[in-house]
């Protein structure tokens, strides 16, 4: 059915509310939605994301990154976030120069990272993609209850090379000083939003230590993403283990 054949009808009164909006450009607007089925995604995909139309630096960063891109119409689809006016501003342009993000495209995600707590993630989970819930030892501590820092992360899909059966200081000095050890919320929200968006799950026999440490000093580790959950473990820094490595991201420029 053409739109023209619905706009006609009464709707709850939002093909009203359209023509209205359209004014005197009505008739031409209605023949492209008619004709242009590229046009009608786009008008779509603003409805859908809240009035949200990515900027020409996110556009470029997304033909780069390809399926390794998270940004703000995948967090707004798939952890139901509401950007402000703040937040968007924020975040209009990435703070990776092309040539890093071709470099890394394909060992990295490029990611928009919300303020959402891991807690909060997991509130969200309907799939049931985390290993516990109610009784998890983690319910009570800060880092999970922590929502983050808006911002852009460029974050490494596997762990770092050679980081696994080392201490924690060991793991740091494999660190170029264009990285750093990304936080367990960080860690959480590429994790599962990269699944939700491409169905693929990273770190599925590992699990790599993050910045953050629980309220006993333990240092924090996320991973053994498999069918019966994404794992939030605790290590003490000290230790060795031949499936504990390290996470990264990329230092923004």
């Amino acid at each position: 059915m053409k739109w023209t054949e619905i706009a006609h009808g009464d709707v709850n009164g939002a093909q009203n509310r359209f023509w209205t909006a359209c004014g005197d450009n009505a008739s031409a607007v209605i023949i492209r939605i008619n004709t242009d089925p590229a046009y009608v995604e786009r008008i779509v995909r603003f409805a859908v994301n809240g009035g949200f139309v990515p900027t020409s630096s996110q556009n470029e960063a997304r033909a780069i990154m390809g399926g390794n891109f998270f940004g703000v119409e995948e967090a707004v689809k798939h952890f139901g976030v509401s950007p402000t006016e703040q937040q968007l501003a924020a975040l209009k342009e990435v703070p990776f120069s092309q040539e890093i993000l071709k470099a890394l495209r394909k060992t990295h995600i490029l990611i928009a990272v919300f303020p959402i707590s891991i807690l909060d993630i997991r509130g969200k989970d309907e799939h049931k993609l985390f290993y516990s819930h109610q009784d998890a030892w983690y319910n009570n501590q800060k880092f999970a209850q922590n929502a983050g820092t808006l911002g852009w992360k460029l974050v490494r899909k596997t762990p770092v090379e050679d980081s696994f059966s080392k201490t924690w200081d060991e793991q740091q000095k494999l660190l170029t000083k264009t990285e750093e050890t990304p936080t367990a919320q960080v860690m959480v929200y590429t994790i599962i939003g990269y699944f939700l968006a491409t169905g693929k799950r990273l770190f599925e026999n590992v699990y790599v230590r993050t910045s953050d440490v629980d309220s006993d000093g333990h240092r924090v580790g996320v991973g053994h993403f498999v069918a019966n959950g994404l794992g939030v473990n605790r290590y003490w820094d000290a230790y060795r283990y031949g499936n504990l490595g390290l996470a990264s991201s990329a230092r923004t420029e």
